[in-house]
């Protein structure tokens, strides 16, 4: 009894705890993220939701960014700069985007996913990379060193010129290709390409050079992932938890090394890898870059003002005097999908966060999928999931509800020995271990399914957390987004009626300060689900509703078995 009231009051300290933090995270944002958000408002005249250019220009890389390889000091690059260029940003709509190019640097300075709404019931699809008074975070790619036009030799980053304003992966094309060009005063022709391809997220850099000087080229191609520090757009933070927002960087001998805001600021990375790749992470979205795996990138950090700058320079590549040759890597804008993160990159996978208990959220999440596979709803997904449990967990949970049946049964007994024996507890412990000996009861066979079922129930709650598909999932009727909590609490209420139920079938606990604990549970767990997302209290109330049919079951039976013996 003494186990049971340690869990009980254990369960009550996490409740209290993970309530506490709920409310810090509604009254106490911390005062950075209001600074930074002040630091970027007052940046020049810039107002909301309109295309500006960031503080140094999209399309320069300020004055003390990215060391060369070669050099190991400061690269020359191009400073900022006002030039007004007409028709200055290029759309370009494939199936999956919207994506904003700057011609002054070539960069991607917006893009809106199709397949994702900005919120719930809203007709806007979100925007991962923008560039407005409120949110800083675009897409760098470059040429710097020597002779690169985006270093500082060359005055002002290059201007580059394309076939039209606006392209479109048309029906029936698998691919579309946007051809940037600029042409150097020395004669060297530069192409900037993006390739883009048919549902996929994946966007191809390449530089082609054509060097039609007379003198070797030589440049360093870099790749840069620039960010403010405003807050993510898409999280969702539920009892205090919140989805990772930061940088990882993955080497061959760290695959997956996190960097928060407070890393970024403390020290500068640079650190030669090969065959790694560097993210920017938010709630169910990422942007990454993936260099060459043949070749050794040097991966850097630093600031640009109030932002963070995070990428990759490649040694320098020399173009001879008529020569071409051709540089690139590859970018990834879009929603943390494990498959296709998978195919791109060793273990780009891994930043879909499942936690400390991924190797059973993983699973979950596979069968999950498998189940909508075959329904089409993730809320039906769910309850078929939640049943599977079920029935993995069938005996052991036989066996608990044997032992609380047993316990009920000889509940008479208890209260005797507690009016033979309550003031002396020795005694009374000592007669309560022998009825528990002969009627072959573990009284700690109720909180051991429990205690086996809290893993799978953190892991599926991570699933739901983490998994993008299950954003703005809808299930039916008021459920519209099982990632999010019941608007109404109508779910949460019908889970803590459903746990009132269950703990009337078990025996009353001969303890009153534990039986008055027991009373207060499905209160307390109502008031903790009202904020947890609709998908995992629908699992929840499920396994309830299940575990009450073979508990009442399973106690009939004991109840009839045990039916005139006398005690």
């Amino acid at each position: 009894m003494d186990i049971q009231r340690i869990v009980l009051f254990a369960g009550l300290a996490i409740v209290s705890y993970l309530m506490v933090l709920a409310w810090n995270e509604d009254y106490h944002q911390p005062q950075t993220e209001q600074v930074v958000q002040a630091e970027t408002l007052s940046n020049g005249n810039q107002t909301a939701d309109s295309m500006v250019l960031p503080e140094n220009g999209s399309s320069s890389t300020g004055a003390e960014e990215f060391s060369t390889p070669e050099t190991g000091g400061v690269a020359s690059e191009a400073t900022a700069t006002d030039e007004n260029v007409s028709n200055r940003y290029i759309s370009v709509q494939t199936d999956v985007y919207n994506l904003k190019v700057d011609r002054i640097g070539g960069n991607i300075v917006e893009s809106s996913l199709l397949d994702y709404d900005e919120s719930l019931n809203s007709e806007q699809p979100l925007k991962l990379l923008s560039n407005t008074a409120n949110r800083t975070y675009f897409l760098e790619s470059g040429l710097i060193g020597r002779d690169g036009p985006d270093g500082r030799s060359a005055a002002k980053p290059p201007v580059f010129e394309a076939a039209a304003s606006e392209f479109v992966l048309e029906e029936g094309r698998d691919e579309l290709n946007l051809d940037l060009i600029f042409t150097t005063d020395a004669g060297v022709k530069i192409t900037k390409r993006y390739e883009f391809k048919r549902d996929s997220y994946e966007i191809g850099v390449r530089y082609l050079i054509d060097n039609q000087s007379d003198s070797a080229w030589q440049g360093n191609f870099t790749g840069k992932i620039v960010r403010d520090q405003a807050p993510d757009p898409t999280s969702q933070a539920s009892m205090g938890i919140k989805a990772y927002l930061g940088m990882v960087m993955s080497t061959p001998e760290d695959p997956y090394e996190k960097y928060d805001f407070d890393d970024l600021k403390e020290s500068r990375i640079n650190e030669s890898v090969t065959n790694g790749w560097l993210a920017f992470l938010q709630h169910y979205f990422i942007t990454a870059w993936v260099p060459d795996s043949e070749t050794p990138a040097q991966f850097q950090t630093t600031r640009r003002g109030p932002l963070h700058v995070m990428g990759f320079v490649y040694p320098a590549t020399t173009v001879a005097a008529g020569e071409t040759t051709e540089v690139g890597a590859t970018a990834y804008v879009g929603p943390k999908i494990i498959d296709r993160l998978e195919a791109l990159a060793p273990n780009l996978d891994r930043t879909v966060d499942f936690g400390w208990l991924f190797f059973i959220s993983l699973p979950l999440f596979i069968i999950l999928e498998w189940f909508y596979g075959l329904v089409g709803n993730w809320g039906v997904a769910i309850i078929l999931l939640t049943v599977l449990v079920k029935a993995v967990f069938f005996h052991l949970s036989a066996t608990s509800y044997r032992s609380m049946a047993k316990m009920r049964a000889v509940a008479p007994q208890l209260t005797r020995l507690k009016e033979l024996y309550g003031d002396d507890r020795q005694r009374m412990s000592q007669e309560m271990m022998a009825l528990y000996k002969r009627e072959k009861i573990n009284p700690l066979g109720g909180c051991l399914p429990i205690l086996v079922q809290m893993p799978v129930f953190i892991s599926l709650y991570w699933v739901l957390f983490e998994s993008v598909q299950l954003r703005h999932a809808p299930f039916m009727l008021w459920i519209q987004d099982l990632s999010q909590m019941d608007p109404y609490f109508i779910l949460p209420i019908l889970m803590g009626a459903s746990m009132f139920i269950q703990m009337s079938l078990n025996p009353t606990p001969p303890d009153p300060m534990q039986a008055k604990i027991m009373k207060l549970m499905p209160l307390i767990f109502t008031v903790f689900f009202l904020w947890f997302p609709a998908g995992l209290v629908l699992y929840w109330l499920v396994n309830n509703i299940l575990s009450i049919s073979q508990q009442w079951y399973i106690t009939r039976k004991i109840e009839a078995e045990t039916a005139g013996k006398k005690y």
